[in-house]
């Protein structure tokens, strides 16, 4: 794929005139694309010298912003503001312009040069680092004083807190607002406690850093080597040792939460605070239910308030009842989250199931609980799909809207941002491509101007990229849209023959491979995860070799992944191996083929082969992974609208779901699955 386009700067505005996707970039050629793509090695090696010696021969090629974004990052810290100024106005407008902004500020915020931070973040459109928005804050907390500083606080306090990784802007803003009194010492300690069962020591290090400095040095001790540390004693304020004890039984209970609860109940218990007791039975509750283990509800029965657990530990909570079947704890866990939470779809729909699962069911409760199905029912993903199941209606996809007409897409094809993002693309750029994309569907109009894309022009946008067949981007453009639900965009069939010849010569239903590959690679050929699968159908090398060997594949290497017709006939070989393992269960099968058919039959009988018969979507909530409990639930709603648009008929994602219990005895378990 080649484009051709005359671009024009001035008073920083990209002008575009011509767009032809089979046609030649006026100044580019393959040399002129391989100088771009070289830059792009060097950029990632850290060869400054390279980069400076080619950046001359980029000039004029479509990607030139690119190639001189790329030059000037790698030499970031030692630039003068003049000349990163010069090229914020050269590329006024573009992706490039703004990622080397957000790169700056971070760089004036991390050496305190407030002042040119505060006028270049007036600039700054993205506005998606959360780093740079926590020094933001911090200038304007400084600016405005403790007492008009409270809601700077909250935004404070929700980066902070769900920020993982050791973030110098929000634990800058953090310390601030615990100097001004705006967040408590016990706000800190529960952040240290949250790093600490998260692993992430140095973040938790930092935290305990604002609240209690003198103990820092302590901390990498609680998080190495918990149980020694229990057993010495402490020289710090009572607080202070309290709080490390704290950590330390968080830390123990991350590896065996009964452990940490035998401890908590025969020595701690009289020593800790109330709030101390009760964040350490809901830590120990939490590790307990992503164990699948029973007791998670003894151990979240200690605590004697829900609103005292925090939102992932009583959305663990509700897993837990949902497992027991104790509708009336679900409910009640549900009701404790705060509002946002509870506007989750997955929260709307159980609440609504528990609301329903009352001994007496009244007529306002009946309404309640089919007005909160009604508020999120669609064929959009899980639970919306459930919702309408749940009201009595099968999933059929909505009725597509009108088509882009010629002048909006002549409008996409004219956009210089989508065009330089395909383009990128084209030469192997994916990652640049992908990133310049987003920019343009977000931050910009069709116009080039400043502002989001209306519903009109992400679907001419997503048209664009599903005639270009970069099936991401039109999947990912496709699902910006407010109110238009194209599932034509959403939901491509590329490689429809070979996909479909091959699911029925294996008896496989090819709305399932569908909606395992969109989750997988959505449709990359290239596609290649960080652990090694690669192409279609993200298949490890060690797993090919295994299935082509199960399935006859002769002299297959695992370089034959990257090729289409090979991926799939080993990737569905293989899915076909481990539907039948596991019985013909769709959730299950999925579960073992992101995260390994081991994991799954634990999963599924965690009490020895002898645990209960659950509805499908109550066993996918409690895989305990989260990635793979998304993946599940994504890949099962994929099925069901591929399934919708294969047949034309209306379908059940419930009815795919199934019931999940212990194996069959006489079911062939396949142990030798990879």
């Amino acid at each position: 794929m080649k484009f051709r386009v005359i671009v024009s700067l001035f008073t920083g505005v990209f002008t575009c005139c011509v767009f032809s996707l089979s046609s030649v970039y006026a100044a580019t050629d393959a040399r002129a694309d391989a100088v771009i793509t070289d830059m792009a090695q060097a950029f990632k090696q850290g060869d400054r010298r390279r980069l400076s010696s080619l950046l001359p021969q980029a000039k004029g090629h479509i990607l030139e912003p690119w190639a001189a974004y790329w030059e000037l990052k790698s030499r970031l810290d030692e630039a003068s503001s003049d000349e990163i100024r010069a090229f914020l106005a050269r590329y006024a407008g573009t992706y490039q312009e703004d990622r080397l902004r957000n790169d700056w500020l971070q760089l004036l915020g991390n050496r305190r040069d407030w002042s040119n931070f505060e006028a270049e973040y007036a600039n700054y459109r993205m506005r998606d680092d959360r780093e740079v928005r926590c020094y933001a804050l911090a200038i304007e907390l400084v600016a405005k004083g403790p007492r008009n500083g409270n809601y700077i606080a909250e935004e404070v306090k929700r980066n902070w807190l769900n920020m993982r990784e050791a973030d110098d802007g929000c634990t800058l803003a953090a310390d601030r607002l615990f100097d001004y009194k705006l967040i408590s010492a016990l706000d800190v300690w529960r952040k240290a406690r949250l790093m600490v069962e998260q692993s992430r020591p140095l973040t938790a290090r930092n935290a305990v850093q604002i609240v209690a400095p003198d103990a820092v040095n302590l901390v990498k001790e609680v998080y190495n080597n918990p149980l020694p540390f229990l057993k010495k004693s402490i020289a710090a304020p009572q607080r202070v040792r309290q709080e490390l004890v704290v950590l330390a039984l968080v830390k123990v209970a991350s590896a065996d939460p009964d452990a940490a609860a035998k401890m908590l109940k025969n020595k701690w218990q009289p020593y800790l605070t109330t709030e101390e007791r009760h964040w350490l039975w809901g830590v120990i509750g939490r590790q307990s239910a992503m164990q699948l283990d029973d007791e998670a509800l003894v151990y979240f029965d200690r605590v004697a308030h829900d609103k005292d657990l925090n939102d992932d530990m009583l959305g663990w909570k509700a897993r837990a009842a949902l497992r027991a079947a104790k509708w009336s704890v679900v409910e009640a866990a549900v009701d404790a989250m705060s509002s946002e939470a509870r506007q989750m779809p997955v929260w709307v729909y159980w609440r609504a199931r528990a609301l329903l699962a009352r001994k007496k069911v009244t007529p306002q409760i009946q309404q309640e609980a089919n007005a909160a199905l009604e508020s999120i029912a669609s064929a959009k993903g899980f639970y919306e799909q459930l919702a309408a199941e749940a009201l009595g209606r099968k999933i059929s996809l909505p009725v597509p809207p009108a088509a882009p007409t010629f002048e909006e897409m002549d409008a996409a094809k004219r956009n210089v941002s989508l065009q330089r993002a395909l383009y990128a693309i084209s030469i192997g750029l994916r990652p640049e491509g992908v990133r310049e994309w987003n920019y343009a569907v977000s931050f910009v109009n069709m116009q080039g101007q400043s502002g989001a894309m209306t519903d009109r022009e992400l679907s001419a946008a997503a048209q664009l990229a599903c005639e270009s067949q970069v099936w991401d981007r039109c999947i990912n453009t496709s699902e910006r849209t407010k109110t238009d639900f194209n599932a034509e965009h959403r939901f491509p069939m590329p490689f429809k023959d070979a996909v479909i010849a091959r699911s029925k010569d294996i008896n496989l239903d090819p709305a399932y491979v569908y909606g395992l590959i969109r989750q997988e690679s959505r449709f990359v050929m290239d596609a290649r995860s960080g652990v090694g699968a690669s192409g279609l159908m993200q298949v490890m090398p060690a797993t090919a070799k295994w299935t082509a060997k199960k399935i006859g594949i002769q002299g297959f290497t695992p370089d034959q992944l990257g090729h289409r017709d090979t991926n799939i006939a080993i990737g569905t070989g293989y899915l076909k191996l481990v539907l039948d393992s596991f019985e013909g269960s769709m959730p299950l099968a999925a579960a073992a083929y992101n995260a390994g058919p081991s994991r799954a039959r634990r999963w599924r009988a965690p009490n020895d082969g002898d645990g209960p018969n659950l509805e499908g979507a109550i066993w996918a909530e409690n895989i305990p992974f989260n990635e793979t409990r998304d993946y599940v639930k994504k890949v099962l709603a994929n099925t069901t609208n591929y399934a919708a648009l294969i047949t034309g008929q209306p379908q059940s994602l419930k009815a795919r779901l199934g019931v999940i219990g212990p194996r069959n005895a006489s079911a062939a378990d396949n142990l030798e699955l990879p």
